[in-house]
């Protein structure tokens, strides 16, 4: 029985110290779809591509937290072993197997319930964002409420292809801003990365640009190549574009 317990509490644990792990991962900037992915990656153990882990490595803050996690995560799952077979291994009787199995089971099911719950998710995210803020000296920010990341609105990475309409152009010929897009910065093989970009910058093949703006908007820009019919595209969005803000401008004066 108190190995069921012991090894109900350590699954209950490492997934409380993931869930932390990938809200600070979140909060030096990564999304949190790829934090989430970050964090049990290192705590198990598995691994993640050399892009992913570029990143990582050349982010102290992160590099500190995903190290910690792997500490952590080997004693985690030597521990949960040693529980898991004691389990079943040490009692003598059938009896007391099954009541540990019954123990695990409902308790496993309990966890699967909590982690898969939003109501429990928001509420534990809140705690944990206020204790990071707290006890640690981790940039604590929301960077969805600072980017205004609903309404449709998205932070994309895009890699330029040697026929893409962005190919060999300046930002300023591009005139992405008019189709309210902004390019938040252009990573370049062999290069420093290039974080706000001026007007004079130019795109080359290859390189990885990040993108904010509406979704809808990317889904034209990654299909556009360098034709007639990428120049329609941007047009088409440049116009609704100035629709959309002529819209609210009216609305503004309305209220």
């Amino acid at each position: 029985m108190i190995a069921a317990v012991t090894l109900f509490f350590i699954i209950t644990l490492s997934a409380l110290i993931t869930r932390i792990a990938a809200i600070a991962l979140a909060h030096t900037g990564l999304s949190t779809q790829s934090a989430r992915f970050q964090a049990r990656s290192a705590y198990t153990g598995s691994g993640y591509t050399s892009a992913e882990s570029e990143k990582i490595m050349n982010h102290p803050v992160r590099r500190k937290i995903i190290y910690s996690l792997m500490l952590i995560g080997n004693a985690g799952i030597v521990t949960a072993m040693s529980s898991l077979i004691l389990t079943f291994v040490l009692p003598d009787s059938n009896a007391a197997k099954l009541y540990g199995l019954l123990i695990v089971v409902v308790g496993l099911g309990i966890l699967w319930w909590a982690i898969r719950s939003d109501w429990v998710d928001r509420g534990l995210s809140k705690l944990i964002s206020k204790m990071l803020k707290k006890y640690t000296d981790i940039n604590v920010q929301d960077y969805a409420a600072v980017l205004h990341l609903h309404d449709n609105y998205h932070v994309s990475e895009m890699r330029v292809e040697k026929d893409s309409w962005l190919a060999n152009k300046t930002l300023i010929e591009l005139d992405l801003r008019k189709e309210g897009i902004t390019v938040l910065g252009i990573d370049r093989k062999g290069e420093d990365y290039l974080g706000s970009p001026s007007g004079n910058s130019k795109i080359l093949p290859h390189d990885i640009i990040t993108l904010y703006g509406k979704a809808e908007v990317f889904e034209s820009i990654y299909k556009r190549t360098r034709d007639f019919g990428g120049e329609v595209q941007h047009k088409k969005f440049v116009e609704k574009e100035a629709e959309r803000k002529k819209d609210q401008t009216t609305t503004k004066k309305e209220k």
